[in-house]
């Protein structure tokens, strides 16, 4: 199938970029994987479509005192291949190389991810685990900054505006004694998870669980935070119960839903065994 006819730009600043979308009929592309598809369905139809492929001002990314500053043009790849992302948020790493297959990875951007908002991505859980902050563009507005487990609305839908333009995202550091696990059930490598679940989870001087942050994917219309404190997460490492009831009530959308709700306690089980060790391992290395 063919697209239906439209205009194209292909501006080379965020500025000239913003200043096309106050077209109302305008639709940003950035690595395509997703807009190119709708449009050859002809389920998405825009007047003008605004490539951002030369705003190579938003590929980068800067170290900044306790967090990390990521353009919203970065590639998977570039995610994947990031030496600093890789010791500081290895979850982050880890999510990314369960995103598709080599070809999508070289195209699909972090902010194209966002925009598209599938509660299967793994990008828009691993924003919501870390705590991650987004900042997006627009000429009437201004800059505005959201904090992604608030960007996040339904199914393919955000808080953005059609003007709007996600140009950075800030990631915090974790804490100290804080590990993480990520657990992802699909049918093969590169499929859409079943369900999954991304956990960080911080420790006391003696090994206790203090905190535990987790994102979900694909049990609900977006990213399902949980988070809990210590009188709440299991004493040894016996983590199913704790997640059967903490999964008890999701809302997938899916046929089965009592099948996805099980492989989702499942998933998060055993990423919160997996982040317990890591922190106790590095407990031992200090």
């Amino acid at each position: 199938m063919k697209p239906a006819p439209f205009r194209y730009l292909r501006p080379s600043t965020v500025e000239e970029a913003l200043e096309a979308l106050r077209d109302p009929d305008a639709k940003a592309l950035a690595g395509g994987q997703n807009l190119l598809t709708l449009m050859n369905m002809r389920l998405a139809r825009p007047g003008l479509v605004v490539d951002l492929g030369h705003l190579h001002e938003l590929r980068r990314s800067f170290d900044d005192d306790g967090q990390v500053i990521l353009g919203a043009l970065m590639t998977h790849r570039d995610l994947l291949e990031h030496t600093t992302l890789g010791e500081r948020h290895p979850v982050l790493t880890e999510m990314v190389s369960h995103i598709g297959h080599p070809a999508i990875r070289n195209r699909g951007t972090l902010g194209g991810s966002l925009a598209h908002a599938d509660p299967a991505g793994e990008l828009p859980s691993a924003m919501v685990l870390l705590g991650a902050l987004l900042h997006v563009d627009s000429v009437e507005r201004g800059r505005r900054t959201v904090p992604a487990e608030d960007f996040f609305e339904a199914h393919y839908e955000t808080v953005l505006e059609p003007d709007e333009l996600i140009t950075w995202v800030t990631v915090p550091d974790r804490g100290p004694r804080t590990g993480w696990g990520f657990v992802e059930h699909a049918p093969r490598h590169g499929d859409y998870a079943i369900a999954g679940a991304a956990v960080h989870l911080s420790t006391d001087a003696d090994g206790r669980a203090l905190t535990l942050r987790a994102s979900m994917l694909n049990v609900g219309e977006t990213p399902v935070l949980v988070e809990a404190v210590g009188a709440d997460l299991p004493t040894d490492d016996d983590w199913e119960p704790w997640a059967r009831e903490v999964t008890a009530d999701l809302e997938p959308g899916a046929d089965d839903v009592d099948y996805v709700r099980a492989v989702a306690s499942a998933a998060l089980a055993e990423a919160a065994a997996q982040a317990r060790a890591r922190a106790l391992a590095q407990m031992e290395q200090t």
